[in-house]
């Protein structure tokens, strides 16, 4: 059995024009002997060098950037030639920052940092000739545990406790397919524990959930983080080894609210005749994505009259879903594609007969209207047989996690994880 340490293995990278092994490197200085200065973890002396720091504008292309910084034109279309193999300059991101580091006396930079993403830089050097690299960055992982109680909404919840909205993000993804997260209550709560990745004090992300609680409406909904490397992709299953991953997701949208629910009696907000509404509507801006809720093939794209634009899916012989007032269409969805869950089918809208943006989803069983917050949809796959007794020590060493692990107080000996 393996374990997953706390720390997160980063390589660290040393460039010079003649290195040696303790990270320092050699030029003549003046005397005939080689002049030592240490270099940082990417490559870059840590002495003798004036730093100018900037980000990139809107509009800037990396030849401009380069000029600014004092290169002329050919040199900089020479730097952005040997970039080219390593990543590609169209990427670069209005708002990233940049480092360019200058000699003593010196006009033009000798090395450029720029924060690709939350993972690494692109470093250059351009002293005798141009090298070009992609060096991650030293992050730190650090295992920390959360409660949250939900008094207003989940997002806002999470930043009021002091914990990164990232994790929103993750504890919904982990139970997409479980809770209503348009019907959370006050009193709901969750309690997890996760692995927090940042870069010099700055939160970039959340690299796993291992384990969660979430109370919604009385009953708790447990989450183990298990990989059984079997390709399937599931990693959070319950207590019993079922996989949180169902046929059907709960809701195709997210983090908005029910303007109107499931009826055979309500009063149209336009026509104002009582009529059945055989549907959810999801109220929620212009433009939000709209998914499919299950694997399933397009049988319609178009305009319907009142519905506006509409996508229906047949998922199987027994379930169809269809998608009403979108404001438009997935690029390249069509009749007869195939289309996978989670998968964008178009964006929320208020076309049709509609008094605002919103989503009018409903779902057939059969060829007969279900109301979908009450759908019982079946689990995929659970654990393997043969996998279950290792799955069940990860159950049994979260039974009293709440005594080893406290908000900010990580023990590393505790982390018992399998890899």
């Amino acid at each position: 059995m393996k374990y997953l340490s706390l720390a997160l293995a980063c390589a660290l990278f040393v460039f010079s024009c003649n290195s040696s092994e303790n990270g320092e490197s050699g030029a003549d200085d003046g005397n005939g002997e080689p002049a030592i200065y240490a270099v940082d973890e990417y490559g870059i002396p840590k002495d003798s060098m004036e730093i100018r720091r900037g980000k990139v504008g809107r509009g800037d292309f990396f030849a401009d950037i380069m000029v600014g910084l004092g290169l002329d034109y050919g040199e900089a279309y020479n730097v952005a030639d040997e970039c080219n193999d390593v990543f590609d300059l169209g990427k670069i991101k209005v708002g990233n920052s940049y480092e360019a580091y200058y000699r003593q006396g010196e006009q033009k930079p000798s090395y450029w940092k720029y924060d690709y993403d939350g993972r690494s830089f692109v470093v250059i050097s351009m002293d005798d000739s141009v090298s070009v690299r992609m060096v991650p960055k030293k992050l730190d992982i650090e295992t920390k545990y959360a409660e949250v109680n939900i008094g207003n909404s989940l997002w806002m919840d999470v930043q009021d406790a002091g914990v990164p909205v990232a994790l929103a993000l993750e504890i919904a993804d982990i139970y997409q397919w479980t809770i209503d997260f348009f019907g959370l209550q006050k009193g709901d709560s969750f309690k997890a524990l996760y692995d927090e990745v940042s870069f010099e004090g700055e939160v970039l992300y959340i690299d796993k959930v291992r384990y969660c609680v979430f109370n919604s409406a009385g009953e708790d909904h447990y989450a183990y983080w298990y990989d059984q490397n079997d390709g399937s992709g599931n990693r959070y299953w319950n207590e019993k080894g079922e996989s949180l991953k169902k046929a059907f997701l709960k809701a195709p949208l997210r983090f908005t609210r029910i303007s109107s629910g499931f009826s055979y009696n309500r009063r149209h907000p336009i026509t104002r005749k009582v009529r059945p509404h055989t549907g959810i509507d999801y109220a929620a801006p212009k433009g939000t994505p709209v998914m499919s809720i299950g694997d399933g093939v397009v049988i319609k794209r178009g305009y319907e009259g009142a519905g506006g634009n509409v996508v229906r899916i047949r998922h199987n012989s027994v379930y169809t879903t269809a998608y009403l007032h979108l404001s438009g269409y997935a690029q390249g969805l069509k009749k007869g594609m195939k289309v996978k869950q989670g998968q964008v089918i178009g964006y929320v809208g208020s076309t049709g007969m509609s008094t605002g943006p919103h989503l009018d989803f409903r779902i057939w069983k059969n060829g007969t209207p279900i109301n979908p917050l009450k759908m019982e949809s079946p689990s995929v796959e659970p654990v393997k047989k043969e996998n279950m007794a290792e799955f069940m020590e990860v159950v049994s060493y979260y039974e009293d996690f709440e005594d080893q692990f406290k908000a900010d107080a990580v023990a590393e000996e505790y982390i018992g994880l399998i890899i």
